[in-house]
């Protein structure tokens, strides 16, 4: 009865693409249900787990992807604000690019109306000063709800990974029980 009630009450089974631990409060009933022996049934628990590591090391290098892109974003946007100031004023700005890793060049910037953004894949494109900052901040926008919305997967995920621990001791806690119980109705017998 415990097992059905626990199936039954509300539990996230699934979330972009992560599927959900169940936590399995009757041990005999799940390995009825599932229809599987001890042995099977922890081996699937032990490959689920192996499956939350992997997708955890693939979502931890996407945050660290995106916390390194988030800094330079805003580099991006602060370097266009800092030309758009300049603007007009007649002053020009002088500054030091990266040409290749290592290599650095000065340049004097005068008064510009466009700005040239590398967009990946070898593409760069011309852009007005307005533009440009609209697009780094969509661009930092986005990073930004992306990064939130992966916080919340991993979490979901640690979650996921603690009750796959937490089921597989369960079922190796009572799969020891039940044969202490055999082996002491096994010495009872033979006393």
């Amino acid at each position: 009865m415990a097992s059905s009630s626990s199936s039954s009450s509300p539990v996230v089974t699934e979330r972009r693409g992560i599927p959900g631990a169940q936590f399995v409060e009757d041990v005999q009933t799940y390995l009825t249900q599932s229809g599987l022996d001890v042995n099977s049934a922890l081996a699937f628990l032990q490959e689920r787990l192996q499956q939350y590591k992997v997708v955890e090391m693939k979502l931890l290098a996407q945050q660290r992807d995106l916390q390194a892109k988030i800094p330079d974003i805003e580099k991006c946007l602060d370097v266009v604000a800092t030309l758009q100031a300049k603007k007009g004023t007649g002053e020009a700005l002088i500054a030091d690019f990266e040409v290749s890793e290592g290599i650095y060049s000065r340049a004097r910037i005068e008064d510009t109306d466009s700005i040239c953004l590398w967009l990946g894949a070898n593409v760069m494109l011309e852009y007005s000063c307005e533009e440009a900052t609209t697009l780094l901040q969509k661009n930092l926008d986005n990073a930004k709800a992306s990064l939130e919305v992966l916080v919340g997967d991993l979490q979901f995920l640690r979650d996921q990974v603690t009750i796959t621990q937490v089921t597989i001791a369960r079922v190796y806690n009572w799969d020891v029980h039940q044969r202490r119980l055999r082996q002491a109705a096994g010495d009872v017998k033979d006393s």
